[in-house]
């Protein structure tokens, strides 16, 4: 790996980890708020979460890092999508469940989100 490479990398996780919300380019940008677990940005849309439209039709998708301090443009990096299939990644479904704040059935969360919303995982590309 580059180093160039590696800066990006190492911006793109501590971006993600210093702010709970990002910005994805879809019919127009959106502001949805996210964890980041693993190497990747997890959210969640549908249901009762953040609409999120065109992003299930997407193989990819531009993503915007913003500081949490001042709205400066940190990073941004194309990120492959994949549906995350919930039962099996409960470590996924409870990292999201902790970030996710103001939620009217907190204790639900994981039940909720696997009736009505999808988990996605957007792995930058390297």
């Amino acid at each position: 790996m580059s180093d160039n490479t590696s800066g990006t990398t190492a911006a793109i996780e501590e971006g993600a980890k210093k702010s709970s919300i990002l910005w994805l380019t879809l019919d127009r940008p959106r502001l949805a708020w996210h964890a980041w677990h693993d190497g990747a940005v997890y959210l969640v849309s549908g249901g009762e979460e953040q609409e999120l439209p065109g992003l299930d039709a997407l193989d990819r998708v531009r993503v915007t890092l913003r500081s949490k301090d001042n709205g400066a443009r940190l990073v941004e990096f194309e990120a492959a999508v994949a549906p995350v299939d919930q039962a099996a990644a409960a470590d996924v479904v409870a990292v999201l469940a902790k970030e996710r704040l103001n939620a009217r059935d907190s204790e639900h969360l994981p039940e909720r989100w696997a009736r009505d919303s999808q988990v996605w995982r957007l792995t930058p590309e390297r």
